[in-house]
């Protein structure tokens, strides 16, 4: 098995080259312009014909709404077969058809092993032009695409409990992205620091008169500085929490089924911004060196997050968990006994008299691959998992999951690149077998950006392993 994974990852970051200059490449064949005057909607997967045989009509809404792979492996009916295919587990990459993915981009991906029927996996990669919405001076701005923004985008998003969460997230995140950089489009091209307040329309709806605001001032003797970075980091964010609002909102009529967590890479301004929600990772090499650029989230590394939600709000646990964390669960022969125990405010550990309250099942279980969150999910932070419940119980899981990324900044301006550095992001099927190392020596010694080539300051190379696991 492991050869299989160093193989897949050396086919992944056999290509690369240097980014594109401008927007407008013909390596770029996945470019969004203007947006659409409605928001965003649901896609509808299209059909993906797995077999010639009929199939009951609940079977094929859900095969269609989770059966469908990147459209950039333009892959053939035969293809998707194959894609589909349990017994032999073919890896998956893009075709070698002259027309490149951004900055080079290698991808391979393989269906996991009978843990579901269909790969619920699925990956994004564009390029985003955003257009200003609106002046710092809150003018409406005539529309110029000279004036706007264009960012490179990359996402992988690693589905569980049905493929719709994942499809949805993959064909729209970046859609919200690009709304949240709207308004910062002219803010993030002036060097000067960004403004306090985006001024209204005057008469519009929200104006006021600043002179008529009144309210204690010694406290704000400074004002906090805003970095433009901040700023994108804030539009990432967002755009996360409104992804996943909509998924609430439409996860019945567009077939969104499960969750997903969700990794994504953004590239603006001579910056790298990498957003994790769940347990996907991304590294950097740079001339030999292993750079994490995320960190998992799982119900161990949250534990006290998780601990204090329950602890502020009993009502989530219904009466059925208790917040507080033991090394095993407690007996009712140990009542009245002292035991080992952590509460949300401690990484030690401390006794306590077992009381009958501490015979619930614990928020936060097991460890390693084996922790869950009331007993059912591994991760803690994703997109979608709305309809979640407690296995017999009608008990929500949702609250205790975040959809909010951790996001984390490179900037490529700041440090020398070689040919060979690369970008990798992947799954949990991946690093559940490899190490960073292992994923770092299985790429060829040296890159295209080699003799004959012009060097490009940086390979992003996303990827999507989850069958990996075996």
């Amino acid at each position: 098995m492991l050869n299989r994974v160093r193989s897949a990852v050396a086919h992944l970051v056999s290509s690369g080259g240097a980014p594109p200059s401008r927007p407008k490449s013909p390596d770029l064949p996945n470019a969004t312009s203007a947006p659409p005057a409605a928001p965003p909607q649901a896609p509808r997967s299209p059909p993906a014909r797995a077999g010639s045989g009929g199939a009951a009509p609940a079977r094929t809404v859900e095969a269609r709404a989770s059966f469908s792979r990147p459209t950039f492996l333009q892959l053939s009916p035969g293809g998707l077969r194959r894609a589909d295919d349990h017994a032999g587990r073919a890896v998956q990459s893009p075709p070698d058809t002259g027309r490149r993915l951004p900055w080079s981009t290698g991808y391979a991906e393989v269906i996991n092993a009978g843990k579901s029927r269909h790969n619920e996996d699925q990956a994004c990669c564009e390029v985003v032009y955003v257009e200003g919405r609106r002046s710092v001076s809150g003018a409406p701005r005539e529309p110029s695409r000279g004036q706007g923004l264009c960012f490179y985008y990359w996402g992988l998003f690693d589905g569980h409990a049905g493929g719709g969460a994942a499809e949805m997230a993959s064909r729209l995140l970046h859609r919200h992205i690009r709304e949240q950089l709207k308004d910062l489009v002219e803010i993030l091209q002036d060097p000067l620091p960004p403004p306090l307040c985006l001024l209204s329309t005057p008469g519009a709806p929200g104006s006021s008169d600043s002179s008529q605001l009144v309210g204690p001032q010694s406290c704000w003797s400074s004002q906090k500085e805003v970095t433009h970075e901040s700023l994108v980091v804030g539009a990432i964010e967002n755009a996360f929490q409104l992804m996943d609002e909509q998924m609430a909102r439409e996860r019945r009529g567009h077939q969104v089924e499960g969750g997903c967590c969700a990794l994504v890479v953004v590239y603006l301004l001579g910056k790298v911004y990498v957003a994790n929600a769940g347990d996907s990772r991304a590294i950097i090499v740079r001339n030999g060196e292993i750079i994490p650029m995320s960190r998992e989230f799982t119900p161990e590394t949250e534990r006290q997050r998780l601990q204090l939600l329950g602890f502020l709000k009993p009502e989530l646990l219904g009466g059925e968990f208790t917040h507080l964390e033991f090394p095993r669960r407690v007996q009712p022969k140990e009542l009245g006994q002292r035991m080992l125990y952590r509460d949300h405010n401690m990484t030690g550990w401390a006794y306590k008299k077992i009381e009958l309250e501490d015979l619930r099942f614990p928020l936060v279980c097991g460890e390693g691959k084996k922790a869950r969150v009331m007993a059912t999910i591994g991760v803690t932070r994703g997109l979608g998992d709305h309809n979640l419940r407690v296995c017999s119980s009608t008990l929500p899981i949702k609250p205790f999951l975040s959809c909010f990324p951790e996001v984390r900044v490179y900037d490529l301006t700041q440090y020398e690149h070689c040919p060979d550095d690369v970008l990798v992001l992947g799954t949990d099927g991946l690093w559940d077998v490899t190490s960073d190392c292992e994923v770092h020596s299985s790429g060829p010694s040296s890159g295209p950006g080699g003799p004959g080539h012009t060097p490009g300051p940086w390979l992003a190379s996303p990827q999507q392993q989850a069958g990996f696991r075996g």
